[in-house]
């Protein structure tokens, strides 16, 4: 009686070991039944494509519709998408049905940058800057002018590392993370420039002016100290008597009359 009870027990034992190897077995030899991309934030901006994404698998692997899953080399399908400057992440799993799923991740672009040397360029988030590859252009705010940027760059190495020096863009991200965050700001200026000295103006959406920032030192000061010129000067005298506001002294405003 013993001995058929552990038997009993040995069966349902023997079931839960073999039965996920065997579905194992048969999802490896099964045939690749399609691929599904899944791109974030698609909705908000279109850097990479679904189309580009599907081109880059068969370009680097051929059809992989049909193909043993086994023959499927996902290791080099997320390397060929993770080409792309504009992902921060990809990645490509098999289900147990057969279908090729890939995870695209998009850069959250914080700014644009158009410098005089040319060029048209996106830095996120993590201060990698990418260039503009004209799907889609969301509306950021523009950094223009003096501004360099390098292959170590384009590279995918962000501004904010150590091993990128005497870049005017170190200065200029917290500046538009600022802007970006503040209500106010977001939607007063619309370009930050960078003349040949490495000083900082800024153009307004409202009022013909133009407003001196110097360098970012401080810039959080020099702001609050413009918004209260904002508030208590330019309505009275008029928000266009005054070509330049400059903010760039400690606790001072110097205006250049038109």
């Amino acid at each position: 009686m013993k001995r058929l009870a552990r038997i009993l027990l040995l069966i349902p034992a023997l079931y839960l070991l073999t039965i996920p190897a065997f579905y194992a077995h048969y999802s490896y030899s099964r045939p690749c039944k399609g691929i599904k991309i899944t791109i974030a934030d698609s909705a908000r901006y279109h850097y990479v494509t679904r189309r580009e994404i599907r081109n880059s698998i068969t370009n680097s692997n051929g059809n992989i519709v049909g193909k043993p899953v086994k023959d499927i080399r996902l290791a080099d399908i997320e390397s060929s998408i993770e080409k792309y400057r504009e992902l921060k992440h990809a990645e490509v799993f098999m289900s147990i049905d057969g279908t090729l799923h890939v995870y695209a991740d998009q850069r959250n672009p914080i700014m644009r940058i158009i410098p005089d040397s040319g060029g048209d360029f996106f830095m996120d988030s993590e201060g990698v800057v990418v260039r503009n590859r004209n799907l889609y252009t969301p509306r950021l705010h523009i950094a223009g002018g003096n501004i360099t940027i390098t292959q170590t760059m384009l590279n995918g190495v962000s501004v904010l590392d150590t091993s990128i020096h005497n870049s005017i863009l170190k200065d200029i991200y917290p500046l538009v993370r600022y802007i970006n965050g503040n209500e106010f700001w977001s939607a007063q200026i619309d370009q930050i420039y960078v003349d040949s000295r490495n000083e900082i103006d800024l153009v307004p959406r409202v009022g013909n002016h133009l407003i001196h920032i110097g360098s970012a030192e401080d810039f959080e000061g020099k702001l609050r100290n413009l918004r209260a010129f904002y508030d208590k000067v330019l309505p009275e005298v008029g928000w266009n008597k005054y070509s330049v506001i400059n903010i760039a002294y400690r606790d001072q405003i110097v205006c250049k009359k038109r």
